[in-house]
């Protein structure tokens, strides 16, 4: 499947409306906090007026939404919007200081050496979206990873982002030699295109409330990931 076909079939499966919106599950909320579980192919706001996830959740919150953070079209997982402006300041506050910590799983191509390690490799922007590593001209960008399963010719591993760059774990592993499975932009195209998904999903996310009370949110990993793990399981 093409990746324009990728997308056209994950916006209809989204469908934009009420009935995709009841289907998006809330991990959590307060009086300042919506978390979400993002599922695949739907973007985290709008883009040029395209709906994006907050127009999907009007049926569950009719007030606006804040974005703090985003995830890929192409990811599921945890996402978490403030609901006024003082909530907006303190969790951009919190992603300032690095007191955010969010923990992803993702598939990777190939069997990776080590069984965790940090890759510190600066990115940059090279255009048409596609991000890549710069030793000269890139930001610095920080990922920790542990593996979790080995399978056959594939490795899922938990990642660590410890910065927040676009494409961040997509890049660090792929410079690694080893592309998130399902990903169009990194990788060889042919063999990405076996796959129905990007394998990247956001599990957890961590930060502080206003109250200094530690609050971490899951998100269940959606059976479109699970199926492509069995299938290489067997």
């Amino acid at each position: 499947m093409t990746e324009r076909a990728n997308e056209d079939a994950a916006r209809e499966a989204a469908g934009g409306t009420a009935a995709a919106a009841r289907a998006i599950r809330v991990l959590f909320e307060n009086e300042g906090i919506l978390a979400v579980d993002k599922p695949e192919g739907i973007v985290s706001i709008s883009e040029a007026g395209k709906g994006g996830l907050p127009e999907l959740l009007g049926d569950v919150y009719p007030g606006k939404l804040y974005p703090v953070h985003r995830l890929d079209r192409e990811a599921s997982g945890v996402i978490v919007f403030a609901k006024d402006p003082d909530m907006h300041r303190h969790l951009n506050g919190e992603f300032d200081r690095r007191s955010v910590r969010k923990t992803y799983l993702a598939l990777t191509h190939g069997e990776t050496e080590s069984n965790r390690g940090i890759v510190n490799k600066p990115i940059r922007e090279f255009g048409s979206g596609r991000m890549g590593v710069d030793m000269k001209q890139g930001k610095p960008s920080s990922t920790e990873f542990k593996v979790y399963e080995r399978l056959k010719g594939y490795t899922l591993v938990r990642a660590y982002p410890l910065t927040g760059r676009r494409h961040q774990i997509r890049v660090h592993l792929y410079s690694l030699g080893h592309p998130i499975v399902g990903d169009l932009k990194y990788g060889d195209r042919a063999a990405q295109e076996k796959f129905p998904r990007l394998m990247l999903h956001a599990m957890e996310i961590e930060f502080d409330l206003p109250s200094g009370e530690r609050l971490k949110i899951e998100a269940p990993v959606p059976e479109s990931f699970t199926k492509v793990l069995e299938e290489l399981r067997k």
